[in-house]
């Protein structure tokens, strides 16, 4: 009798667990048909330079917008242009099938998600959650840890491609995930953004893009010193900016972002460095590059060096000042 209510209870538990996956599987398989339609709705948590305009394209293209941000002033426009205004990052997830974040920093991430009235708090079985911040791996995997305990579907995805780039749906999405899932995100992306790359299992969009804004910081600091050498050797700024670009010095920083005020229109140097990519976050990245090649022990001695220049920079008062304006610190240095 033992034995029988033994095997009884075995077969009560494999079936329960394979009727969750299968709820789950069929939770997820009516999202991505949603993908194909507009959503429901679509839940928007940190409404920045960056997030107010990925949120705006979303606007743009017909979705139901749901958002929240801890400035209620960045919620105004969206509210005139008929988005719904929560909360908090709970009371998004609670009226949305899709949530997207765009979050300064780890800890803003761990709070929004884990925290007190956070995201996983209130989470329904089959939405899907999408991280366009830029973190630590180590934070994206733990965050889709809790997700996959409510039966919800994490990506981290953060972006490239800056803030003109997002205001004209150009975003470059570099994800990890469920590869079989993917398609439950792509189409998403894809209203504001031109690409979606698929790195690997959660955590490798965080990496990739950790590596590729190590390589930014890198590049824009040998912009503005090429950039800064060539004027003190007597050289027009446009002019020397059209020989880098058409020979092999040519980069995103020397081309779409040149530091130097006066060549290009429509970016941060030639608005005082406002808007864009602030110095502070630029910091930051760097300091994730730093961590991350600590503990996989790799030589980083260019990136090592441009985190230490713009935590100086960070400390000099250039902290909401664009990344670029590194060129401005370093004519006043020489000073």
């Amino acid at each position: 009798m033992s034995r029988l209510i033994l095997n009884n209870s075995k077969k009560a538990t494999v079936l329960l667990k394979y009727n969750n996956e299968r709820h789950s599987k069929n939770c997820f398989q009516c999202l991505r048909m949603s993908t194909r339609h507009h959503m429901q709705s679509v839940g928007f948590v940190g409404l920045g330079n960056m997030g107010s305009r990925m949120a705006t394209n979303l606007l743009k293209k017909g979705h139901k917008l749901v958002v929240y941000d801890v400035f209620p002033e960045a919620m105004v426009p969206f509210k005139e242009a008929g988005a719904t205004i929560c909360t908090s990052p709970g009371d998004v997830v609670m009226r949305s099938s899709c949530v997207i974040t765009m979050l300064p920093s780890n800890a803003h991430v761990l709070q929004v998600y884990q925290g007190e009235g956070g995201i996983l708090e209130s989470v329904k079985r089959g939405t899907l959650l999408i991280d366009s911040s830029t973190v630590d791996p180590s934070i994206a995997k733990a965050v889709a840890a809790g997700a996959d305990k409510q039966g919800a579907l994490f990506f981290d995805a953060p972006v490239s491609g800056g803030i003109m780039a997002a205001a004209s749906a150009k975003l470059t999405f570099i994800v990890g995930g469920n590869s079989a899932e993917f398609a439950a995100v792509q189409e998403l992306l894809q209203v504001m953004g031109s690409r979606a790359v698929l790195c690997g299992p959660v955590g490798s969009g965080q990496a990739a893009k950790i590596c590729n804004n190590m390589l930014l910081g890198v590049s824009m600091i040998g912009t503005a010193e090429a950039m800064n050498l060539g004027i003190r050797l007597g050289l027009d700024p446009k002019k020397l900016m059209d020989v880098i670009n058409s020979c092999s010095g040519r980069c995103w920083s020397s081309d779409v972002y040149n530091p130097v005020p006066g060549t290009l229109e429509n970016i941060p140097s030639a608005n005082k460095y406002q808007g864009g990519f602030a110095s502070r976050l630029m910091a930051k990245d760097l300091s994730l590059a730093q961590d991350a090649a600590n503990h996989s022990q790799s030589p980083i001695p260019l990136g090592a060096l441009a985190h230490q220049l713009y935590r100086i920079m960070v400390l000099s008062g250039w902290a909401d000042k664009d990344f670029s304006s590194v060129y401005e610190y370093i004519k006043e240095e020489d000073k």
